[in-house]
């Protein structure tokens, strides 16, 4: 595929072809080129918030686990059994003891080692000269946990998070600081027809505020907004004009500690390639992870976090609960027009379209991204 348009100038540029996006084909491609081999999102700290909790994912079809340690750390594991192969954890709960595969029952402590192959020498013997335990751990993905975010990159030759996300990782050092769920209210999930690529541009922008998003566009004016767009692995929009959700008797959300006063104003969305979809501001932050279900279908999953936890109690819990319903009525308005162009690229004389010099210059910089990781 020829991308020699893609990459031009953002006012002489079109963009992906058509092809990227409803092409099973070149699906596969991207779960290898871009997806497996890039530190991609697959799930939130907050999904294994105590120690024993598994949460299992399909990423693109790869069936992983994530499990927090009795020593409270996020490790990723591959969801498959090392005897027969047998998927370990099919629904995410709390594990009352080892990891335990329902098939024959070999067993891995949480930190992945074989600990038990009953009956694996015959009746009444748990050991065999062949079965070795220390061959036989789980296979483990290196992972990394950001903004509440668990990253993977499983195919375990991308770089050091902090050295692949140095760039964004600096930009947002202010917020590299502890983020808690603000309860089940907080978090919440949508199956979109499109393809995840669209999510992410539709994000990247503020051009379709006033159009898409009237009532977000009178609290957060178009002029207000500016182009995060000095990145080369994100990209996005910021505004200037940030007012906190205020309760009925003035409270308000505890602050991040130790923002600077460009916060007390100001708020960023970035896009987060490949697949998650950040924004912070002085008193919260949320993430999108964008889950391809094939080309034409996307699961975003939404957690709102804070700055102290339990907000969604006491008498934080009804701005808590204003603010996620505030949230996800602005990600749902975006559903119609992720899912028009998805339908608008079986068009098969549209040629990557036309992107504004102004308005989508970060736009432009995911779709050049996107080709020269299918070009690399």
């Amino acid at each position: 595929m020829n991308f020699d348009d893609v990459m031009k100038p953002t006012a002489e540029a079109k963009g992906l072809p058509n092809e990227c996006y409803i092409s099973d084909a070149h699906y596969d491609v991207e779960r290898q080129e871009i997806f497996y081999k890039n530190w991609a999102a697959i799930g939130f700290e907050s999904d294994v918030s105590e120690p024993g909790s598994a949460f299992p994912v399909d990423f693109l079809g790869m069936p992983l686990l994530l499990v927090r340690t009795k020593s409270n750390a996020v490790k990723v594991f591959q969801n498959t059994c090392r005897h027969r192969g047998m998927i370990l954890v099919s629904e995410p709960q709390k594990l009352k003891g080892p990891i335990r595969c329902p098939y024959h029952s070999w067993s891995y402590s949480h930190e992945g080692e074989l600990v038990r192959a009953p009956m694996v020498g015959g009746i009444g013997k748990d050991e065999h000269a062949c079965i070795n335990p220390e061959e036989l751990s789980l296979f483990e993905f290196p992972c990394h946990v950001w903004q509440g975010v668990v990253f993977v990159n499983v195919a375990e030759n991308a770089p050091p998070f902090e050295t692949a996300k140095d760039e964004v990782l600096e930009r947002w050092r202010e917020f590299d600081q502890p983020y808690f769920l603000g309860g089940e209210v907080s978090k919440f999930e949508m199956t979109v027809k499109t393809n995840w690529k669209l999510a992410v541009e539709n994000y990247c922008e503020s051009y379709h505020l006033p159009w898409v998003h009237p009532e977000l566009s009178i609290t957060s004016p178009l002029e207000d907004h500016y182009n995060i767009e000095d990145g080369e692995n994100y990209s996005g929009q910021g505004s200037s004009d940030y007012t906190q959700m205020v309760g009925e008797q003035g409270e308000v959300f505890p602050d991040f500690d130790g923002l600077s006063d460009k916060w007390d104003m100001a708020s960023e969305y970035i896009s987060f390639f490949p697949n998650v979809l950040l924004g912070v501001h002085r008193d919260h932050a949320f993430a999108m992870i964008l889950m391809p279900r094939g080309p034409e279908e996307t699961v975003e999953r939404v957690a709102l976090t804070y700055a102290r936890p339990d907000v969604d109690k006491g008498g934080l819990s009804e701005i808590t609960e204003r603010n996620a319903r505030f949230w996800r009525d602005v990600f749902l308005e975006d559903v119609s027009s992720v899912e028009g162009m998805q339908k608008g690229r079986h068009g098969p004389k549209f040629d990557g379209g036309k992107f504004s010099p102004v308005m989508d210059v970060p736009t432009h910089i995911f779709h050049k991204w996107v080709a020269n990781q299918l070009s690399d």
